[in-house]
């Protein structure tokens, strides 16, 4: 019979740095170090460089890695990263643009037309009453809704406040006023079939959509071919939800929604930094 040797028992891999990669352009890595940078000269503290400052906070962003993770691989606590991320995406969500100046600098380069389109970014589920406004009957889930502007290329312009999943689209554009903002800037904008009715000037509608069949009054050819040239124009904007959506934080939201709110308007900065087509 041959003698089995003891198992040793497996070894911890405490204190151990892992690294990944961060494929984001230095153009984003400089703006977001420029801004901090700034910010550290008004408070007066600091416990590691703008630069590394940065670093950590793009990296929660696009990886969502966790705070305590990140915080123990840079020797300080995991309270001041979560600091950090609320204090930069602060920063960057100031820089966003608001929907009349977005509006405005698209005509002024020539523009005519811009894409409105909603989405769902889900949420972890809460319990009680505060569980209830997030769900989606549409989607089946938990999440907050925002409606986001795209020109023409797909390039994110704009993008609204975050609210709770059974909100309607056309309610959100209502209450953002989106009809009056495109005809004092002079654009018209592509929508979906559920924008439908979001424009009350049909004779001078600055809202395409398509046109819904009913009961009884099916599409005629021609209608149905007018809503697939309306869908191959709108097709570019899931270029922009698409760029929005790889940071990866934004797979599970763990805020509420003004906290979101500052968050989605500090990636459309950093996703324009980044991406420009």
């Amino acid at each position: 019979m041959g003698v089995h040797a003891k198992e040793q028992p497996p070894r911890r891999a405490e204190g151990l740095v892992y690294q990944c990669r961060l494929p984001l352009s230095s153009a984003t890595l400089d703006l977001v170090s420029g801004l901090v940078r700034g910010h550290l000269k008004k408070i007066r503290w600091r416990k590691l460089p703008p630069g590394r400052i940065a670093l950590i906070v793009l990296a929660v962003l696009r990886h969502d890695q966790r705070l305590s993770d990140m915080a123990g691989g840079h020797g300080i606590s995991a309270s001041t990263v979560r600091r950090w991320l609320l204090e930069v995406t602060g920063l960057l969500a100031a820089r966003a643009p608001r929907l009349d100046r977005a509006l405005k600098k698209i005509a002024r380069k020539g523009g005519v037309v811009v894409l409105l389109d909603g989405t769902l970014v889900r949420t972890r589920r809460r319990t009680g009453d505060a569980n209830r406004p997030n769900f989606s009957g549409k989607h089946k889930t938990h999440g907050l809704l925002f409606l986001a502007l795209t020109d023409e290329k797909g390039n994110l312009v704009w993008i609204s406040a975050a609210k709770p999943g059974r909100s309607s689209e056309i309610t959100i554009a209502r209450h953002n006023k989106i009809t009056i903002h495109l005809r004092e800037a002079g654009l018209g904008a592509l929508a979906d079939l559920g924008f439908v009715g979001l424009d009350d000037d049909p004779d001078d509608p600055v809202i395409v959509t398509g046109r819904k069949a009913t009961r009884g009054h099916p599409l005629t050819a021609a209608q149905k071919e007018a809503n697939r040239l309306v869908s191959r124009e709108r097709a570019v904007n899931e270029h922009g939800f698409a760029d929005l959506k790889n940071w990866r934080i934004l797979t599970k939201v763990r805020m509420n929604a003004r906290h979101a709110t500052t968050l989605l308007r500090a990636l459309l900065v950093l996703t324009n930094a980044q991406i420009q087509r």
